[in-house]
Protein backbone atom coordinates (compact mmCIF):
# COMPACT_ATOMS: atom_id res chain seq x y z
CA UNK A 1 0.00 0.00 0.00
CA UNK A 2 1.26 3.36 -1.09
CA UNK A 3 2.59 5.23 2.03
CA UNK A 4 0.13 8.05 0.67
CA UNK A 5 -2.87 6.16 1.03
CA UNK A 6 -1.38 5.26 4.46
CA UNK A 7 -1.07 8.54 5.78
CA UNK A 8 -4.36 9.81 4.49
CA UNK A 9 -6.27 6.10 6.58
CA UNK A 10 -4.28 7.43 9.54
CA UNK A 11 -5.42 11.05 9.41
CA UNK A 12 -8.91 9.57 9.20
CA UNK A 13 -8.72 7.50 11.99
CA UNK A 14 -7.15 9.90 14.33
CA UNK A 15 -9.53 12.51 13.30
CA UNK A 16 -12.57 9.67 14.21
CA UNK A 17 -11.17 8.51 17.25
CA UNK A 18 -10.88 12.57 18.91
CA UNK A 19 -14.43 13.43 17.31
CA UNK A 20 -15.97 9.96 18.99
CA UNK A 21 -13.95 9.94 22.03
CA UNK A 22 -13.39 13.47 22.91
CA UNK A 23 -16.74 13.97 21.90
CA UNK A 24 -18.59 11.90 24.06
CA UNK A 25 -16.46 13.58 27.06
CA UNK A 26 -17.60 17.44 25.96
CA UNK A 27 -21.50 16.28 24.73
CA UNK A 28 -22.76 13.10 26.43
CA UNK A 29 -21.01 12.72 29.44
CA UNK A 30 -22.38 14.90 31.79
CA UNK A 31 -25.71 15.59 29.68
CA UNK A 32 -28.77 16.11 31.67
CA UNK A 33 -30.50 12.76 32.27
CA UNK A 34 -28.79 10.86 29.76
CA UNK A 35 -24.96 11.71 31.06
CA UNK A 36 -23.06 8.60 29.85
CA UNK A 37 -19.76 9.16 32.61
CA UNK A 38 -16.47 7.82 32.71
CA UNK A 39 -17.96 4.58 31.71
CA UNK A 40 -19.30 5.72 28.58
CA UNK A 41 -16.14 7.83 27.45
CA UNK A 42 -13.97 4.91 28.46
CA UNK A 43 -16.08 3.06 25.58
CA UNK A 44 -16.17 5.51 23.20
CA UNK A 45 -12.73 5.60 23.11
CA UNK A 46 -12.60 1.68 23.04
CA UNK A 47 -15.01 1.57 20.40
CA UNK A 48 -13.57 4.07 17.99
CA UNK A 49 -10.09 2.24 18.27
CA UNK A 50 -12.14 -0.92 17.48
CA UNK A 51 -14.25 0.22 14.65
CA UNK A 52 -11.06 1.89 12.62
CA UNK A 53 -9.20 -1.10 13.50
CA UNK A 54 -11.46 -2.68 11.51
CA UNK A 55 -11.79 0.04 8.99
CA UNK A 56 -8.31 1.00 8.38
CA UNK A 57 -6.14 -1.99 9.65
CA UNK A 58 -5.60 -3.64 6.81
CA UNK A 59 -4.53 -0.01 4.74
CA UNK A 60 -2.10 1.65 7.50
CA UNK A 61 -2.02 -0.59 10.59
CA UNK A 62 -4.54 1.40 12.15
CA UNK A 63 -1.93 2.90 15.06
CA UNK A 64 -3.85 6.36 15.35
CA UNK A 65 -1.33 7.09 18.13
CA UNK A 66 2.17 8.62 17.57
CA UNK A 67 3.55 6.75 20.64
CA UNK A 68 2.01 3.46 19.22
CA UNK A 69 4.10 4.41 15.57
CA UNK A 70 7.41 4.66 18.24
CA UNK A 71 6.41 2.02 20.18
CA UNK A 72 5.91 -0.24 17.24
CA UNK A 73 9.80 0.98 15.70
CA UNK A 74 11.23 0.18 18.81
CA UNK A 75 9.78 -2.95 18.14
CA UNK A 76 10.76 -3.93 15.00
CA UNK A 77 7.36 -3.69 13.58
CA UNK A 78 7.72 0.09 11.56
CA UNK A 79 10.74 1.48 9.90
CA UNK A 80 12.36 4.89 11.12
CA UNK A 81 11.24 6.02 7.73
CA UNK A 82 7.73 6.92 7.88
CA UNK A 83 7.52 7.73 11.67
CA UNK A 84 7.48 11.59 10.72
CA UNK A 85 4.63 11.10 7.80
CA UNK A 86 2.44 8.59 10.06
CA UNK A 87 2.94 11.16 13.12
CA UNK A 88 2.14 14.24 10.85
CA UNK A 89 -0.95 12.66 9.81
CA UNK A 90 -2.39 11.65 13.44
CA UNK A 91 -1.25 15.23 14.91
CA UNK A 92 -3.46 17.03 11.53
CA UNK A 93 -6.58 14.28 12.06
CA UNK A 94 -6.62 15.20 15.52
CA UNK A 95 -6.54 18.79 15.35
CA UNK A 96 -9.07 19.00 12.84
CA UNK A 97 -11.54 16.22 14.82
CA UNK A 98 -10.94 18.83 17.70
CA UNK A 99 -12.11 21.63 15.72
CA UNK A 100 -14.77 20.52 14.13
CA UNK A 101 -16.04 18.97 17.94
CA UNK A 102 -15.47 22.72 18.64
CA UNK A 103 -17.63 23.79 16.03
CA UNK A 104 -20.51 21.98 17.01
CA UNK A 105 -19.90 22.27 20.98
CA UNK A 106 -19.84 25.91 20.81
CA UNK A 107 -23.43 26.20 19.64
CA UNK A 108 -24.33 25.21 22.59
CA UNK A 109 -25.62 28.34 24.80
CA UNK A 110 -23.10 29.00 27.90
CA UNK A 111 -20.43 26.68 26.21
CA UNK A 112 -16.82 27.79 27.83
CA UNK A 113 -13.80 26.62 25.71
CA UNK A 114 -11.84 27.27 29.18
CA UNK A 115 -13.66 24.18 30.33
CA UNK A 116 -11.21 22.19 28.45
CA UNK A 117 -12.53 20.10 25.50
CA UNK A 118 -11.85 17.16 26.72
CA UNK A 119 -8.28 18.35 27.31
CA UNK A 120 -6.00 16.63 28.80
CA UNK A 121 -3.95 17.91 32.53
CA UNK A 122 -2.53 17.24 36.06
CA UNK A 123 -2.77 19.40 39.22
CA UNK A 124 -5.63 22.04 39.32
CA UNK A 125 -6.51 20.75 35.79
CA UNK A 126 -6.83 17.24 37.16
CA UNK A 127 -10.15 16.10 36.63
CA UNK A 128 -9.64 14.48 40.54
CA UNK A 129 -7.08 16.96 41.18
CA UNK A 130 -4.05 14.52 40.77
CA UNK A 131 -0.14 15.95 41.16
CA UNK A 132 2.06 16.36 38.29
CA UNK A 133 3.91 12.60 39.15
CA UNK A 134 0.07 10.85 39.20
CA UNK A 135 -0.03 12.23 35.75
CA UNK A 136 3.32 11.04 34.78
CA UNK A 137 3.09 8.17 36.20
CA UNK A 138 -0.30 7.25 35.04
CA UNK A 139 0.62 8.34 31.61
CA UNK A 140 3.71 6.10 31.11
CA UNK A 141 2.76 2.97 32.69
CA UNK A 142 -0.80 2.90 30.94
CA UNK A 143 0.70 2.98 27.61
CA UNK A 144 3.57 0.70 27.90
CA UNK A 145 0.17 -1.42 29.07
CA UNK A 146 -1.56 -0.58 26.01
CA UNK A 147 1.46 -1.09 23.34
CA UNK A 148 2.23 -4.27 25.09
CA UNK A 149 -1.72 -5.38 23.95
CA UNK A 150 -0.97 -3.94 20.80
CA UNK A 151 1.89 -5.82 20.24
CA UNK A 152 0.87 -9.20 21.85
CA UNK A 153 -2.66 -9.36 19.96
CA UNK A 154 -1.33 -8.69 16.36
CA UNK A 155 1.68 -10.76 17.06
CA UNK A 156 1.64 -13.64 14.95
CA UNK A 157 1.01 -16.28 16.76
CA UNK A 158 -2.38 -14.51 18.54
CA UNK A 159 -5.83 -15.58 17.43
CA UNK A 160 -6.68 -13.99 13.74
CA UNK A 161 -9.17 -11.59 13.64
CA UNK A 162 -9.51 -10.49 17.48
CA UNK A 163 -7.20 -7.99 17.76
CA UNK A 164 -8.73 -4.86 17.44
CA UNK A 165 -11.69 -6.21 20.46
CA UNK A 166 -8.39 -7.03 22.66
CA UNK A 167 -6.92 -2.69 21.94
CA UNK A 168 -10.61 -1.46 21.79
CA UNK A 169 -11.48 -2.95 25.28
CA UNK A 170 -7.42 -2.43 26.38
CA UNK A 171 -7.98 0.64 25.74
CA UNK A 172 -11.29 1.60 27.55
CA UNK A 173 -9.78 -0.86 30.77
CA UNK A 174 -6.86 1.97 30.86
CA UNK A 175 -9.11 4.90 30.33
CA UNK A 176 -11.20 3.93 33.34
CA UNK A 177 -8.42 3.80 35.66
CA UNK A 178 -6.74 6.80 34.54
CA UNK A 179 -9.62 8.93 33.04
CA UNK A 180 -9.55 10.83 37.17
CA UNK A 181 -5.70 11.65 36.86
CA UNK A 182 -5.09 13.24 33.72
CA UNK A 183 -8.58 12.62 31.38
CA UNK A 184 -6.28 10.07 30.19
CA UNK A 185 -4.55 10.45 27.25
CA UNK A 186 -2.01 7.63 26.37
CA UNK A 187 -1.69 9.81 22.93
CA UNK A 188 0.18 12.61 22.41
CA UNK A 189 -2.43 13.32 18.79
CA UNK A 190 -5.08 12.83 21.06
CA UNK A 191 -4.01 15.25 23.63
CA UNK A 192 -2.66 18.16 20.84
CA UNK A 193 -6.11 18.45 19.54
CA UNK A 194 -7.79 19.89 22.02
CA UNK A 195 -5.01 21.68 23.36
CA UNK A 196 -4.69 23.71 20.03
CA UNK A 197 -7.80 25.28 20.83
CA UNK A 198 -8.15 25.28 24.69
CA UNK A 199 -4.35 27.41 24.68
CA UNK A 200 -2.74 28.73 27.34
CA UNK A 201 -2.76 25.89 30.22
CA UNK A 202 -3.28 23.18 28.00
CA UNK A 203 -0.07 23.85 26.23
CA UNK A 204 1.96 24.89 28.63
CA UNK A 205 0.94 21.13 30.35
CA UNK A 206 1.26 19.26 26.82
CA UNK A 207 4.83 18.33 26.93
CA UNK A 208 4.13 15.77 30.03
CA UNK A 209 1.71 13.89 26.88
CA UNK A 210 3.91 13.74 24.76
CA UNK A 211 6.56 12.52 27.18
CA UNK A 212 5.18 10.38 28.82
CA UNK A 213 3.30 8.20 26.05
CA UNK A 214 6.30 7.73 24.03
CA UNK A 215 8.20 6.87 26.77
CA UNK A 216 6.10 4.17 27.63
CA UNK A 217 5.46 2.60 24.35
CA UNK A 218 9.25 2.96 23.60
CA UNK A 219 9.29 1.21 26.72
CA UNK A 220 7.06 -2.00 25.51
CA UNK A 221 8.41 -2.15 22.27
CA UNK A 222 11.86 -2.58 23.81
CA UNK A 223 10.15 -5.53 26.56
CA UNK A 224 7.51 -7.13 24.26
CA UNK A 225 9.72 -9.11 21.98
CA UNK A 226 11.78 -10.55 25.18
CA UNK A 227 8.70 -11.48 26.48
CA UNK A 228 8.04 -13.13 23.61
CA UNK A 229 11.18 -14.46 22.90
CA UNK A 230 10.91 -13.31 18.65
CA UNK A 231 10.84 -10.38 16.59
CA UNK A 232 7.04 -11.60 16.16
CA UNK A 233 5.72 -9.39 12.70
CA UNK A 234 1.78 -8.56 12.74
CA UNK A 235 -0.59 -11.22 11.87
Amino acid sequence: MPLSRRVVAEFFGTFWLVLAGCGCAVISATSPGTGIGLLGVALAFGLAVMTMAYAIGHISGCHLNPAVSVGLWVGKRFPASELIPYIAAQVIGAVVGAGVLYLIASGKPGFDIASGLAANGYGEHSPGGYSLLSGLVAECLLTFMFAMIILGATDSRAPEGFAPIAIGLGLTIIILVGGPVTNLSVNPARSTGPAVFVGGWALRQLWLFWLAPIVGAALAGWTYPRLANSDSRPS
